[in-house]
């Protein structure tokens, strides 16, 4: 497995860097041998992120974890994410992921399996509504006047469906499918 690490505002020192290749090494029971992961750090104040991405042919698995001053810390919450997310969806993965994997592979990260092994996540409500033509700034201001997280709308200038979303740190967001 292939293990791409980039740093933001921290030097990446050749601790952390054997200790990031040896904790992703022990995902190889999951992951094909040639899949790249790429391992993105950063440090926001006292915050230090880690962000883990692994695509697979055409599947995006991305976890992100992060503690105050502990860069291993988040390193391995974002792996337990990872590793979660990866017994969740095993069976819609298996195409994907090594089919050679024992079902019985004891997890490495995760501490307590009863959030891995839950239900898959069902639709609890459905809602159909018009969309309408509109420029960006009006479907900012529709998404603040409607208390919404996320806004749908198809952009007067392009034609094509946007979604305009609020994220985590307060910026919003803007989705643009590609056909």
């Amino acid at each position: 497995m292939k293990t791409t690490m980039t740093a933001k505002g921290m030097n990446i020192t050749p601790a952390i860097e054997n200790r990031v290749l040896k904790k992703t090494q022990t995902m190889g029971k999951y992951l094909r041998q040639d899949t790249e992961m790429f391992v993105r750090m950063r440090r926001e104040k006292t915050q230090r992120i880690v962000e883990i991405t692994v695509p697979i042919n055409g599947v995006l698995l991305r976890a992100e974890a992060s503690s105050e001053d502990n860069l291993f810390m988040s390193i391995d919450k974002a792996l337990a994410k990872l590793e979660k997310q990866i017994l969740r969806h095993r069976t819609r993965l298996d195409k994907r992921l090594r089919e050679e994997l024992p079902a019985d592979t004891q997890p490495e990260f995760i501490e307590d399996l009863s959030d891995a092994e839950q239900e898959a996540r069902e639709v609890a409500r459905s809602k159909t509504y018009t969309v309408r033509p509109m420029s960006q700034e009006d479907a900012i201001l529709q998404m603040e006047l409607l208390g919404h997280s996320f806004f749908v709308y198809v952009d007067v200038d392009t034609d094509q469906t946007h979604v305009l979303y609020l994220r985590k740190e307060g910026n919003l967001g803007l989705l643009i499918p590609e056909a």
